[in-house]
């Protein structure tokens, strides 16, 4: 591969993120084939090429190919996986037939393992048998992907090649990627980003002003970095584009579904419905309780956590707002 060469691309996940990683990718004149279980002629793969704005793209893109076969995928040496956190497993046990040790795989997956704690790096060594690995984060959004909006996107990756191949497929004018070592702190921080995005919203819609609002960012990232920490990561990627960044980009839009379902659940509406509310999967609500408990394990100080874990059972507002500044 030259400096100049942009690799090809394979994603897996046909939902927003992953239509927009594609999008983002053509834009760079990387070919992209892009796995969806739900594809039909005239269905996901002509809605995708009549949203790119990019020079590259036409209603007959030659460079972009939707497919349900996990095979064509594999054809391409940089694999994204796009996928929720909680189907990660099966989804990657079954691409592994197809992955072998010469694949880079990329995720960029916004949560933790439904068994545990487990990143989505370490389903991949578990269900395949690729072992150059990466993530994808920091504050970049879909809608800013596929407008062609000027962002910042994070890779991280123990292999210098990884970061490589990601930048050549996804750095263009409008989007600048930024490479860290700290594969599993950027995990860990995409997740808890979401985790903190919910409690946010939530003080938002229950009044809280400017400096209170700015004292509990800082104190939830704060309680972030130091669960971080206790995981084996680097503080400092909470503190950086992976992790502050991040959140400050997710609170900003009042349509992000953390965003969206913290300020429902602030409103007194019954879980459920906020999850409908939402529209799209919310990796944190089945994480924050494991956080609370890992955070107790390794005593380490997360009150923070401890009241998005009593929000979600129902608590009262103002009661919510004390536990975050107990202690």
């Amino acid at each position: 591969m030259t400096d100049r060469q942009v690799p090809s691309v394979g994603i897996v996940g046909g939902g927003p993120w992953g239509r927009a990683l594609a999008t983002a990718a053509r834009r760079t004149g990387a070919e992209v084939v892009l796995h969806s279980r739900r594809d039909q002629p005239g269905g996901l793969g002509a809605q995708l090429r009549s949203s790119e704005r990019s020079p590259q793209a036409s209603t007959a893109d030659p460079g972009l190919h939707v497919t349900t076969d996990y095979a064509e995928v594999a054809k391409a040496r940089l694999v994204v996986i796009a996928v929720p956190s909680s189907v990660a497993r099966s989804v990657l046990r079954a691409l592994g037939d197809h992955l072998g040790g010469q694949h880079l795989v990329v995720h960029g997956v916004r949560g933790l393992g439904v068994e545990g704690l487990e990143t989505v790096s370490d389903l991949v060594r578990e269900e395949t048998p690729a072992r150059r690995l990466g993530a994808l984060g920091g504050p970049v959004q879909a809608g800013e992907l596929i407008e062609g909006r000027p962002s910042a996107m994070v890779i991280g990756s123990r292999f210098p090649e990884v970061i490589t191949a990601a930048t050549r497929a996804f750095q263009g004018p409008s989007l600048r990627v930024y490479g860290t070592n700290d594969l599993r702190g950027l995990e860990w921080a995409s997740a808890l980003v979401g985790c903190l995005s919910i409690g946010v919203g939530y003080a938002e819609e229950a009044g809280a002003g400017p400096g209170l609002l700015a004292a509990l960012i800082s104190r939830g990232v704060d309680e972030a970095a130091r669960l971080m920490a206790a995981a084996g990561c680097e503080e400092r990627t909470m503190l950086g584009l992976g992790g502050y960044g991040d959140l400050l980009a997710s609170i900003a839009l009042e349509d992000r579904p953390e965003v969206v379902l913290g300020k429902a659940l602030a409103r007194k509406v019954p879980l459920d419905q906020a999850i409908t509310m939402a529209k799209l999967r919310v990796e944190a609500i089945p994480l924050i309780p494991r956080i609370v408990r890992f955070a107790e394990e390794h005593r380490v100080d997360a009150n923070t956590f401890g009241a998005l874990s009593e929000i979600l059972a129902g608590g009262r507002p103002q009661a919510m707002l004390d536990r975050m500044f107990t202690g």
